[in-house]
């Protein structure tokens, strides 16, 4: 029986299962995510976090369930109101995903040109807005990703995403291969997005510095070849100070990155 969802929140999943083949990624999963709230996604590679994502935004229809957004089932809309409500989304993608072929400021601006609703010197002015909102230089509207290193692709992503004025921000893995000093420049960047924004995020990642810096709540997810048939895939669910106390040994060890149980699995 599908559980009841108690108000209207922007995001629910309502008992969702996927499968892929004879693969289960996701089982009987409910989760309701208010307007406004960082809801951070964490658990072990395997676990679904960025089908999870993709689930959200309507990339893929999940096997059983429903996801609704803003009230309304994704899997009930038609193609074209679909991708209306796909525009309310910015999604910065696990390797910013850029154009190689296309400027900084063509990778920015295309999604605004696609709408044909513009001209073009609003255009530039948001464009410039946006990439003097991560902190880019003026000069880098012309280079191509190529040139760019690893956090300023990301910075760029970002800002193309936010060019669109999204109301929900899903990031998939925002700091992955990026060193210590660009991990936290992108993490005040999704917390001044969140400032100067009234968006609705949900960030999936591994790093517990972003957990503890972006997020207002953290859940957790375990894979399903390692749970029970009557376990919850949701491990934890709660603020992301009390990760480091959870019941749950399994949430325990992955804050403190403990290895032994997966060891003595592999023995």
């Amino acid at each position: 029986m599908s559980l009841a969802i108690p108000e209207t929140p922007l995001i629910a999943l309502d008992n969702v299962s996927i499968t892929f083949g004879a693969h289960r990624v996701l089982a009987d999963l409910t989760l309701a995510i208010p307007k406004g709230q960082t809801v951070a996604v964490v658990g072990e590679s395997g676990c679904g976090k960025t089908v999870l994502l993709k689930l959200m935004i309507g990339l893929i229809k999940p096997t059983a369930g429903r996801i609704l957004f803003d009230g309304r089932n994704l899997a009930e809309l038609h193609d074209g109101e679909l991708t209306r409500q796909r525009l309310r989304f910015g999604f910065l993608f696990q390797g910013a995903a850029l154009f190689d072929s296309l400027t900084v400021y063509d990778n920015v601006a295309f999604g605004l040109r696609e709408q044909r609703r513009l001209a073009e010197s609003e255009i530039d002015r948001i464009v410039r807005g946006r990439l003097q909102e991560v902190g880019l230089p003026d000069d880098i509207d012309r280079k191509k990703p190529a040139e760019l290193s690893g956090g300023m692709k990301k910075r760029v992503g970002l800002a193309r995403a936010l060019a669109l004025d999204p109301e929900v921000m899903l990031y998939d893995e925002p700091t992955t291969g990026l060193d210590p000093i660009m991990s936290d420049v992108i993490n005040e960047l999704i917390v001044q997005t969140r400032h100067k924004h009234p968006v609705t995020s949900v960030v999936v990642t591994h790093d517990l510095k972003t957990v503890n810096k972006v997020a207002d709540r953290v859940v957790m997810l375990y894979p399903l070849a390692r749970l029970g048939p009557a376990d919850a895939q949701i491990l934890y669910d709660g603020p992301p100070a009390g990760c480091g106390a959870a019941p749950d040994p399994r949430v325990r060890q992955f804050v403190a990155g403990e290895a032994r149980e997966r060891l003595r699995e592999a023995l």
